[in-house]
């Protein structure tokens, strides 16, 4: 995501549009309409055409392609806050997971809080990897030459560093250390772990459908061919203006809402979870080692691109 402001002088952030990527593709595409447009214009005016076609019609075409963006835009908003609303449910998890650990635990067993904080945080970083490109290994923390031969042949390593997290619980359980109550109540934090991993899948892999999407970018597209026959009559070369202030905005909307739809990569509008998975990291560093030995948190600049 970027980062900025919202109480700021909004100028600014107009100055710093070229940081968006989604911005740069709404750019060039109005870019392209307005020539097609002042092509179109030129035509008409250098041989004397006139246009037939109504610009009713056109009002009314916009009022059902409003009504498509609004439905389009308000899906994929519901896709990112949920994919957020999960990942704020991860801090929360794993700050409690850590905390009832420390209480638990005897006071002088390092290994086991080493082994819960190393692994809590390794769940986040390998979640947040999962829901890119796939989990790299050498991105985990203190893996042992035996954990990282286990683990590397897996599919899905996240599932994996649950189930560690989960089979030590179960010795402590049975050596004593943990009662049953005790133990259930960790599985709780545990289990709301696995939750929002099934949850963040879910938002991943089932986008908008084929058919939503492909309809209303061809309608768009239609629309905004067809736009220039309808007000040239009317406006002139003025025309050419009109034509991209309108599909400015249609072809912005959606191409937004494309972005914001799948909130877990690193485009400029997606949702910074690795900054999420580094807090989350510190935060069961210090409540379990009472440490923070990796790199401390880094203030961002304004219109900083944050993954």
């Amino acid at each position: 995501m970027i980062v900025y402001e919202s109480n700021r002088f909004w100028v600014k952030d107009m100055v710093n549009f070229t940081r968006s990527y989604t911005m740069k593709k709404i750019v060039f595409g109005v870019g392209l309409i307005g020539s097609y447009t002042a092509l179109v214009c030129f035509v008409y005016q250098f041989y004397g055409l006139e246009s037939n076609l109504h610009s009713g019609i056109y009002s009314l075409l916009g009022v059902i392609l409003s009504i498509l963006l609004v439905f389009r835009t308000n899906t994929a908003y519901d896709r990112w806050w949920e994919g957020r609303k999960q990942w704020g449910a991860l801090v929360n998890n794993c700050r409690n997971y850590a905390i009832m650990v420390e209480s638990l635990l005897p006071a002088d067993d390092k290994d086991t809080r080493k082994f819960f904080a190393k692994h809590i945080a390794n769940f986040c970083i390998a979640l947040r990897d999962h829901l890119r490109d796939g989990v790299r290994t050498d991105a985990l923390l203190m893996l042992s030459s035996e954990e990282l031969n286990e683990l590397e042949p897996k599919k899905h390593k996240p599932n994996h560093i649950s189930l560690w997290l989960n089979k030590k619980m179960v010795v402590l359980q049975k050596s004593g250390v943990l009662s049953e109550a005790d133990a259930i109540n960790m599985k709780i934090h545990h289990n709301a772990l696995l939750d929002i991993l099934g949850a963040c899948e879910r938002i991943k892999k089932t986008p908008i459908p084929f058919s939503y999407a492909v309809h209303i970018k061809l309608f768009i597209t239609i629309y905004g061919v067809m736009l220039p026959y309808g007000m040239i009559a009317d406006f002139g070369y003025h025309t050419i203006g009109l034509v991209m202030v309108i599909f400015f905005a249609l072809l912005g909307l959606e191409l937004m809402a494309e972005e914001v739809e799948e909130p877990f990569g690193i485009d400029c509008n997606d949702l910074p979870t690795g900054d999420i998975a580094h807090n989350i990291k510190n935060n069961v560093f210090e409540i379990l080692l009472d440490e923070r030995p990796l790199k401390e948190d880094v203030k961002r600049e304004l219109y900083e691109k944050v993954h």
